[in-house]
């Protein structure tokens, strides 16, 4: 697959060029051109935003309510579906990740603006998702941008509707992290309440793993929320609330394991074996599992394994491992097997020595093994 920074290249820079000086006659095209091009092919992608907004926000008129409606005038029309490989550049205005840059340029520049900095980003996601230029204003301005969130939650748009959830996750990936919303984040979850069975998937998607960033931090409000908002459930908000569940129930915690009936203690035997025993850094051990149930009736289980990762001082460290999710009938017995790769990656790096893995049972460690890793 091509790398994702290859679609903010020169072309792109020359297409944003080209809108801007239709919308805005005056735009200093070949100036704007030359900054951004300089260096550009070095960089990774969030690098190469962060470059295209610096030389635009150079160029961009000086007020920066005139800069914004350059911005919003040379957009392509909102589009009602959420198919974002149809955010694209056209004859019609700029859509797709050019605009990532100009939502760069909103959070710096429009600080000291909020309000008409909202009403652009209003605009910009409908065509390339703002979540990540939002931030800096729930953190300037909470109480307006709160406000204005609220309302959000019932635009006609999925795109703006899912930047409520997305853009005030505590933990976004690549976006700045809300430090006061990690500490406490009862300010968005009457956001999470009027969102959590709106009619797009789209939006629900982001719903759930807001929740999932809140389960990290603050286990108890998850599971709470859950406790809530889980009995007779409609079935899309169900599958929600199971996938915004991932990382409470790879934990093991039990209010959370109890609200989805998977609190019970296998009722049987269980097994763990590890092949092979010794493994190179870059190759593969197989596990498998055994399950014998003893019990007079179904029972449903969720089968994750945790690897005591060697780390490179020598000590170890838990990573949980998703594994099955599965109804284990009685007196039956079922056999598992599972490829665990050893193969390592930029976020993370398996060290040699001895790593000991569990098997972990609605909650409960079952059984127990362990490889070595050798270079």
């Amino acid at each position: 697959m091509e790398p994702f920074k290859n679609r903010f290249d020169a072309e792109l820079v020359r297409t944003v060029a080209r809108h801007l000086h239709r919308v805005w006659p005056r735009f200093p095209r070949a100036e704007f051109e030359r900054c951004a091009l300089d260096g550009l092919a070095a960089l990774e992608l969030k690098a190469r935003v962060d470059h295209v907004a610096t030389a635009l926000a150079a160029v961009l008129p000086d007020r920066f309510a005139d800069a914004a409606g350059v911005l919003e005038r040379s957009l392509a029309p909102a589009r009602d579906d959420t198919d974002l490989g149809a955010l694209q550049p056209g004859p019609d205005g700029l859509a797709g990740w050019a605009v990532w840059a100009f939502g760069e340029v909103v959070a710096r520049r429009g600080r000291d603006e909020p309000e008409r900095a909202l009403r652009c980003l209003h605009a910009l996601t409908q065509r390339f998702s703002a979540e990540f230029a939002l931030r800096p204003f729930v953190l300037a301005h909470p109480a307006l941008t709160f406000a204005t969130l609220q309302r959000w939650t019932a635009d006609p748009s999925a795109h703006v509707r899912r930047l409520v959830s997305e853009g005030s996750r505590p933990r976004l990936p690549w976006g700045i992290r809300l430090q006061p919303l990690i500490a406490d984040p009862s300010p968005t979850l009457p956001l999470l309440a009027a969102l959590q069975d709106d009619p797009s998937d789209y939006v629900r998607r982001s719903v759930a793993n807001h929740l999932n960033d809140i389960g990290k931090d603050h286990p108890d409000v998850f599971a709470a929320w859950l406790e809530r908002h889980l009995p007779a459930a409609p079935a899309p908000r169900r599958a929600l609330l199971k996938h915004a569940s991932r990382t409470a129930i790879k934990r093991g915690e039990p209010r959370v394991l109890a609200a989805w009936g998977l609190d019970r203690p296998l009722r049987g035997d269980a097994g763990l074996r590890i092949a092979p025993r010794t493994a190179a850094v870059g190759t593969a051990v197989e596990l498998t599992v055994t399950l014998r149930s003893t019990a007079r009736h179904a029972q449903r289980l969720v089968v994750d394994y945790v690897v005591h990762r060697v780390t490179a001082s020598g000590a170890t460290s838990p990573k949980v491992w998703k594994g099955w999710s599965l109804e284990l009938a009685a007196g039956e017995r079922r056999l598992l097997t599972r490829r665990h790769s050893l193969r390592p990656v930029t976020t993370r790096r398996d060290h040699p020595g001895r790593h000991p893995v569990d098997l972990v049972v609605n909650g409960r460690t079952v059984a127990r093994s362990a490889f070595v890793l050798r270079r």
